[in-house]
């Protein structure tokens, strides 16, 4: 894990996350679907005394009218949004919909775990727009 990660806002919060992230990638690896790794990050989570959970659904609107919502795989403490994937490579595709969910949702902190890969891969982002 990055060194300077004590310095970074809710830096305890996403420590955690990280940690039971290694803990449930060790144990299980890639190979399976989504669902599986969030299931047991939410086992790890709440084991950890973190307030979690998954599955959110947030609406998305235009101005003022409702366009549609969004399930959110996994909120913390209600400050880190946690995107869970299952894939052989991150791309901008993924790192655009943490973005957009960080600006939309107002939410200032998320993290990109790929369980998909031999180890794990992981991208923190900060929404600077808040």
């Amino acid at each position: 894990m990055d060194k300077n990660i004590h310095n970074l806002k809710y830096a305890s919060i996403t420590e955690q996350i990280l940690k039971a992230a290694f803990k449930v990638h060790t144990a299980i690896g890639p190979g399976f679907p989504e669902v599986i790794y969030q299931r047991s990050m939410m086992i790890e989570l709440s084991e950890m005394g973190l307030k979690c959970s998954a599955e959110r659904s947030m609406d998305v609107f235009y101005f003022e009218t409702k366009v549609g919502s969004r399930r959110l795989d996994l909120i913390v403490e209600e400050k880190v949004l946690v995107e869970l994937k299952a894939i052989k490579e991150l791309d901008n595709y993924e790192y655009s919909q943490v973005i957009n969910y960080l600006h939309v949702f107002k939410i200032e902190v998320g993290l990109l775990l790929n369980f998909g890969r031999q180890s794990l891969k992981y991208k923190r982002f900060v929404n600077s727009r808040i």
